[in-house]
């Protein structure tokens, strides 16, 4: 029965898994973006969510306790210096999982998951669609300018062929 189980344990030891999920959250610190299970993918977002919110609040004591997760220096500096600066006006959800192909040996579920501000392709799209509207705007109102600009073609296109004649000429 399932009482009472809060989290999923992964098939493995509370040492196993607690050093695990240390690796990947520091991997997801370090590289902004990790390919795994999507089993794994769902726990390391509820280990990795509390520590990023954490490095908001840059404390000695802060600092101490990330660390006592990560066990990783360079990954703790990471996220306090950098990463923390990103994610400081957004109040929560800081992880994006995205499911991928099942895995060609044992036909697991994989997903990738990443920093959410990191992703340039999310980041780019939205506004691609901001300069989509506004174009929208312009075309309806310069169609007089796109009337000048064809009648101005067809001017040119008279001239050239004028010229074509008196050159066969």
């Amino acid at each position: 029965m399932r009482h009472g189980k809060k989290f999923n344990h992964l098939g493995r030891t509370t040492s196993h898994r607690k050093a695990m999920l240390a690796n990947m959250a520091t991997s997801l610190i370090m590289h902004k973006r990790i390919s795994t299970t999507l089993a794994k993918a769902k726990a390391l977002r509820m280990y990795v969510e509390p520590l990023i919110t954490k490095s908001k609040n840059d404390t000695t004591h802060s600092r101490r306790t990330v660390f006592s997760y990560l066990q990783d220096k360079d990954a703790v500096t990471e996220l306090f210096r950098e990463i923390s600066v990103k994610i400081a006006n957004r109040p929560g959800g800081y992880t994006r999982i995205i499911k991928l192909n099942n895995r060609l040996g044992d036909n697991a579920e994989m997903a990738l998951i990443e920093l959410v501000d990191y992703n340039e392709v999310y980041n780019n799209q939205t506004v691609v669609e901001e300069v989509k509207t506004t174009r929208r705007s312009r075309g309806k109102k310069s169609t007089a300018a796109t009337e000048d600009a064809t009648e101005a073609t067809e001017e040119t296109t008279e001239t050239s062929e004028e010229e074509k004649a008196e050159g066969a000429e």
